[in-house]
This record gives C-alpha cells, sequence and structure tokens, in this order.
C-alpha cells in the first residue's frame, strides 16, 4: 500500500490530487473496522455465552438474589455471645451505611435506637457485627441515660460485601436488632 500524502483525510484532495488513496484508505479503515466487530461478536458469543446463559434464563430475579452466606454461622454465633444466648428481636435500631462502598477502608457508618432514654427505657450499649472480617465485633459502645439519644456515628473498615448486624441492649436486658447489607467494590483488612 502506498503511503498517504501528508494531509488529512477528511480534507477534499487538492485541486490536480488524485483522491484514489484517501478512497483507499477509507477503505481498508472500513475493513478493518468491519472484521474487528465481527470478531468480537464471535468472542462474545463463544466465550461468554456459557456463562451468562444462568443469568439470563433467571431474568431479572437474578440482580435480586444474593450469594450464600458461608459465614452467617460464625455471625450468628458472635451475635449470640453478645448477648447472652438469646436472640435479638428486629426492629427499634436503624443502620444507615451506604450500599454501595467504592473504598472497604473507611466507610461511614450510623446506628441509631429508638428510645426516649429515660430509666424505664433506655440503652446501656450497642455493638455492631460483621460477617466477612478477620474479626466479627466491629464495634462496642457503652452508653449513658444522660446521653438523651441513642446514636451512634463512626467510620469502621470492610473486608468485602457483607452484611452488618446493629445490635442494641436495653436497660431491661431486652435486645433490639438491625442489618444492612454493603456491596465493597476496593476491599480493605485483608490478612496474608
Amino acid at each position: 500500500m502506498k503511503p498517504l500524502p501528508n494531509r488529512s483525510p477528511h480534507r477534499p484532495p487538492e485541486a490536480g490530487a488524485s483522491a484514489a488513496p484517501v478512497r483507499q484508505a477509507r477503505a481498508a479503515a472500513d475493513a478493518r473496522r468491519a472484521w474487528l466487530r465481527a470478531g468480537a461478536g464471535l468472542g462474545l458469543q463463544a466465550g461468554l455465552r456459557p456463562l451468562l446463559a444462568p443469568a439470563l434464563a433467571a431474568g431479572p430475579l437474578a440482580l435480586l438474589a444474593r450469594p450464600a452466606r458461608a459465614d452467617a454461622a460464625a455471625l450468628q454465633a458472635a451475635i449470640l455471645a453478645w448477648t447472652g444466648g438469646t436472640p435479638p428481636t428486629p426492629g427499634r435500631v436503624r443502620l444507615d451505611i451506604a450500599p454501595l462502598v467504592d473504598n472497604g477502608n473507611a466507610v461511614p457508618m450510623t446506628v441509631q435506637v429508638d428510645s426516649p432514654m429515660t430509666e424505664a427505657d433506655h440503652v446501656q450499649a450497642i455493638a455492631v457485627f460483621n460477617e466477612a472480617n478477620p474479626q466479627r465485633e466491629v464495634i462496642v459502645a457503652t452508653l449513658a441515660r444522660e446521653a438523651g439519644v441513642a446514636v451512634l456515628a463512626t467510620r469502621i473498615r470492610l473486608a468485602t460485601s457483607q452484611q452488618l448486624v446493629a445490635v442494641a441492649r436495653m436497660g431491661d436486658g431486652r435486645h433490639w436488632s438491625g442489618r444492612a447489607d454493603v456491596i465493597v467494590t476496593l476491599a480493605a483488612c485483608l490478612e496474608g
């Protein structure tokens, strides 16, 4: 193939110059694009079809499915150890954390417990547990009745996408809980 003249192929040729090299270059570029498109399509169909077939068969419900929780038993054991063997009742605890986190190194989190913080109904402690970090207990905070509100705000580290559980110990010995799922794109606290 002959080299093109030193000018843009998008400008019309100068008077007296032949337009043939420009047409040849465009035809070659079009042929290359068509070849690449055909190859990319074949690669997608041949290489990814076995991987995508189950997800495509499940349809939109596949997006709602969560992976199996291998560490759910260890998470439940840590919670029961903190509560003295009684499972906490769901409710009264709100765990505010972003559902999608870019970086697991410093994730802002707030735990709020619905309590008037009176003598009869107050929060003694709040604990946050996770299912995938090396240590199941993220934080345990003791609250005084005089605080007036039962709110805990901090930053935590998350090893990977996982479920968090916040448990509140009340003054009468009852335990309440709240849960949140978090997807982490860049993991933190990895051991190895």
